[in-house]
């Protein structure tokens, strides 16, 4: 008798602590057409998801474009110094060019692919530069595998995604974009 109680209560807490610790690796990021739910891997991205987490939680986020969009590809968005539509420094031209005041990251690539849903950093040409900006696959980009710092992955809200509004020509710049409402720890 004592055996089966000590297996349950285990096994409530086993429950009870991957519980607690997946909800803390939930964002929920708040789109006009509604949310999206949004699973952090820190197990594989340690330093990128802390990244997130605390941009995330200072409201750095909150009303930033989605300034590149390519149909069939992804939707960036994340530029915190110039991307932000209700900051003074919004300027849409330059709007993926900028990032946060904090230094760049570095690389933390890993085997986790590009597929529809997946979210994974942008960067320049050097692998350490990513920052502050983010990119949401449309549909499988092999060819960023291991190349891009994966960190997280739509679980749940993809449908909301795929209606942010699309982007003109190769780059996908976008005019009248669509924005981040809110994103935040669920």
């Amino acid at each position: 008798m004592n055996k089966y109680l000590v297996s349950i209560i285990f096994i409530i807490n086993l429950i009870f602590f991957n519980n607690a610790y997946s909800k803390e690796n939930i964002m929920i990021l708040k789109l006009k057409d509604g949310d999206v739910k949004i699973e952090l891997f820190p197990d594989v991205a340690p330093k990128h998801v802390e990244r997130i987490k605390k941009l995330a939680s200072d409201g750095s986020y909150d009303n930033v474009v989605f300034h590149r969009v390519i149909d069939g590809f992804m939707a960036q968005t994340g530029d915190v110094k110039f991307g932000n539509s209700s900051s003074e420094n919004f300027d849409l031209r330059k709007a993926g060019m900028g990032g946060s005041d904090l230094p760049d990251l570095p690389a933390e690539f890993n085997d986790l692919p590009h597929e529809k849903g997946t979210v994974s950093m942008a960067r320049s040409s050097d692998p350490n530069s990513a920052n502050s900006q983010f990119f949401i696959c449309f549909e499988p980009a092999p060819f960023l595998d291991r190349n891009y710092t994966v960190f997280g992955k739509v679980i749940e809200g993809m449908e909301h995604v795929d209606k942010i509004k699309k982007g003109d020509g190769q780059n996908g710049s976008v005019t009248d974009p669509d924005k981040i409402i809110s994103f935040k720890s669920l």
